[in-house]
């Protein structure tokens, strides 16, 4: 078995697909460096990224590929899952040898890729529809989240297009980095010292000092709309665990 490890970055799986064909020596499997090689691994190549030979094989996939496929190349990315990097991979290659293979579902591969760009767009639809803003004494609004799925990059076009004439942040605590949204401009932000910003990153709360006197009593008036219009006797647990999964209550108003 031939196994490639590269850096963990996009660029470096496009440099993988480079490098297998130009050595003619395509791998079973494609690891992270660091990664616990397979047992009956017989020869490792390490791949060096090179922004070059990256760009030359997204510029193939472009003229190989529908815009949608391509898409969906880059919302899988997103993913982060340890077991995307090989079908990836795989993916990638047999678009160069057979062309476009993004509807042959038959190909497992594709399947997988596929699926997992799936997953990806559902988490993307969640945070549009569970995110939470509040509002702070100088007209920012903060939404603090933790999705399974790098989404942020892909669901701020929406924030920016509904919320155009505010100023917003949405910080991704489990990443530790943000969009920031003012005068029609996004900034991507990380924070130097976590422990000194005036919001909580276990509750996305914004502390009392910083927060709007006017959002602390739209969020009781929510509170208080959430509970009236909960019928008892129609109530269903675990339909609302099916729609609303518990790892986006703590930063739900209602669910605080």
């Amino acid at each position: 078995m031939t196994v490639y490890t590269f850096d963990g970055t996009m660029d470096g799986l496009l440099t993988a697909v480079f490098d297998a064909f130009a050595l003619h020596n395509e791998p079973e499997q494609l690891m992270k460096t660091g990664d616990t090689l397979p047992l009956f691994c017989e020869q490792t190549y390490h791949v060096t990224t090179d922004e070059e030979k990256a760009q030359r094989v997204w510029a193939g996939l472009e003229k190989r590929l529908t815009r949608e496929a391509m898409k969906l190349i880059s919302v899988s990315w997103l993913s982060e899952l340890p077991e995307l990097p090989t079908p990836l991979f795989q993916y990638i290659c047999k678009v160069f040898r057979q062309g476009d293979v993004s509807k042959n579902f038959a190909d497992p591969d594709v399947l997988a890729v596929t699926n997992i760009a799936r997953r990806v767009l559902h988490e993307q639809l969640r945070m549009k529809q569970f995110i939470r803003f509040q509002k702070a004494k100088d007209g920012t609004y903060l939404a603090v989240v933790s999705p399974d799925h790098d989404v942020l990059p892909i669901i701020t076009d929406h924030f920016c297009d509904r919320f155009n004439d505010q100023s917003w942040l949405i910080y991704d605590a489990h990443r530790h980095y943000g969009f920031y949204y003012h005068d029609r401009k996004v900034i991507r932000i990380t924070f130097e010292d976590e422990a000194s910003v005036p919001f909580s990153l276990a509750n996305g709360k914004l502390n009392e000092e910083v927060l709007s006197s006017d959002d602390q009593l739209l969020q009781n008036l929510w509170r208080t709309y959430f509970k009236a219009i909960c019928i008892k006797e129609r109530m269903n647990p675990r339909k609302q665990l099916s729609d609303m999964p518990r790892r986006y209550w703590k930063y739900m108003t209602e669910k605080q």
